[in-house]
């Protein structure tokens, strides 16, 4: 081979291409690995995005996320209890780790998962993104870690022995003990799952014999064991039917609270929970030795509405105002009693003003639940001015007299003092009065709606808008369009139609301002 060829070839061998032309990719050393993508971390919570969700699924198999939104109320009072929750958890070294998405930045993930509102959690078990749980469970910090502590752990004590049954027992004001023959039972099955969700119960299963005649059962039974009351309630399992997580979990709220209960805001989430439409509350001053002699006639009436009554003492010398307020007391008229149908939220009064005796309680409550007793609603009084300015004043007293006048067009906000919503909508409900108080067959008005009821509904949110147009039929309509000046004007001139032009949607927009007085159970109040 001729020298000169070999020498080329040679250079060619030695430095490639770009070795002689100046072209193609610069001699590189070893491989560098991709940079490894890291979760970030905020007060011992996971911050996730669409890039770090699946990562953190991975890596955790029991991951709580909650879907936030920065503005969103209710997200703000969770964030300081959800950082308490993550504390807990860490401290007993749980496998349980809680993370946060900001849902307005991450709309792929709000999608994926269906969040329609904020706060959201979600509960993903074993990286299965398909399918997470949704959290039920209590927003305190106490409450998250123990829903979780029952869904990684064991949520039921298994019993073999007398000695480990009683020390249960004991250990508790209530406790919860299932007695099984056959622990592979769909009854066990049903059973289990409550325990999971029962967290202010401490639950136990047993399957052995001895233990059976020790409590005397011969078929298979959920027993309440509580240190009040009775001292114990016994829920036999229906042989042909089975065991109903519903009616148990029924029969479990009731019958785990006393007999009387003081409303507390301890108290009150297990109140609204027991699902007992019908509360009668005793109004005393627990400072007043004459008061605290009501109480033992009130319990000795309890015992044969149980389940069909809750029994309530308000104690009108601590901080319950607001349930004073919701039911148009003042606290100098303790001793009083009131009835209230949850259902319904209509509430009643005894006829007379007699003393609290058991035989006084019995009979009212018997004749409330007879449809003997007509029931009140509230009413500020009107005030002398009530027509002088653009927006009109309503209450109780004259809202059916204004609001179904056949010849007027009446236009109602109904508010709360309290309501951030009612307030910034004001200035334009003003300048809406202002526009149209020529028009003599236009009455815009408000109505504070946490001091007056009304017979023909029930205001749940606020602000609630209703228009109620002149002529027959006592017909209504509720506004659900933008509150600006310009939108409500073009209802009003269209005779009470919604505009054509779709309002700005807001699908996650935060929880409305929900009644202060409301008996529903996330309120606390009566």
């Amino acid at each position: 081979m001729d020298s000169q060829l070999l020498s080329v070839l040679l250079l060619l061998l030695l430095h490639g291409p770009s070795g002689l032309w100046g072209q193609g990719p610069e001699p590189v050393g070893p491989l560098e690995e991709p940079q490894k993508e890291e979760v970030a971390e905020e007060d011992g919570i996971l911050v996730l995005n669409s890039q770090t969700l699946g990562l953190a699924l991975r890596e955790h198999p029991a991951l709580l996320v909650e879907f936030y939104a920065p503005w969103c109320g209710h997200c703000k009072a969770l964030a300081p209890e959800y950082i308490k929750a993550a504390a807990l958890l860490a401290a007993e070294s749980a496998k349980t780790r809680l993370a946060k998405v900001d849902g307005p930045s991450e709309p792929e993930l709000t999608k994926e998962f269906a969040v329609t509102e904020y706060p959201t959690l979600k509960f993903f078990r074993d990286g299965n993104r398909t399918n997470p749980e949704e959290y039920s469970g209590p927003r305190e910090a106490k409450g998250i870690a123990e829903w979780l502590r029952r869904r990684v752990g064991s949520s039921i004590t298994h019993l073999e022995d007398e000695e480990g049954t009683q020390a249960l027992i004991d250990a508790q004001d209530t406790v919860v003990i299932g007695f099984f023959q056959d622990l592979q039972d769909e009854d066990v099955a049903t059973f289990r799952a409550l325990a999971q969700d029962a967290l202010d119960m401490t639950f136990g299963l047993t399957d052995q014999p001895q233990l059976f005649q020790k409590f005397g059962l011969s078929k298979d039974t959920v027993v309440l064991f509580k240190k009040f009351d009775e001292g114990r309630a016994d829920f036999p399992v229906d042989e042909e039917l089975g065991l109903d997580q519903g009616d148990l979990s029924r029969f479990l709220l009731t019958h785990s609270m006393h007999l009387v209960t003081e409303f507390n805001s301890q108290t009150s989430p297990k109140i609204f929970a027991a699902r007992i439409l019908n509360h009668l509350l005793l109004f005393i001053n627990q400072t007043l030795a004459p008061h605290q002699e009501l109480l033992a006639g009130f319990r000795e009436a309890a015992p044969p509405f149980r389940g069909q009554v809750l029994f309530v003492v308000v104690d009108v010398g601590t901080n319950n105002s607001h349930v004073l307020q919701y039911f148009g007391l003042r606290a100098e008229e303790a001793p009083t009693l009131r009835f209230i149908n949850m259902d319904t939220t209509k509430k009643y009064m005894p006829a007379d003003k007699g003393p609290v005796t058991a035989a006084s309680v019995t009979t009212f409550c018997h004749s409330v639940l007879g449809g003997k007793v007509k029931h009140y609603l509230l009413s500020q009084d009107l005030p002398p001015d009530w027509d002088q300015r653009p927006v009109k004043t309503l209450v109780g007293k004259n809202f059916e007299q204004v609001a179904f006048d056949e010849t007027k067009n009446v236009f109602v906000k109904f508010y709360a003092p309290w309501c951030t919503h009612c307030k910034e909508m004001a200035p334009a409900w003003e300048a809406l009065a202002e526009k149209y108080r020529d028009h003599k067959d236009i009455i815009i008005a408000e109505l504070d709606a946490t001091a007056n009821e009304l017979e023909a509904f029930v205001v749940h949110g606020f602000p609630t808008l209703k228009y109620f147009p002149a002529g027959q039929g006592r017909k209504v309509i509720e506004y659900k369009s933008a509150r600006d000046l310009e939108t409500l004007s073009k209802f009003l001139d269209s005779g009470g139609k919604l505009p054509d032009e779709e309002p700005a949607k807001d699908p996650l927009a935060p929880f409305p301002e929900t009644v202060a007085n409301s008996t529903v159970e996330t309120k606390e109040e009566l």
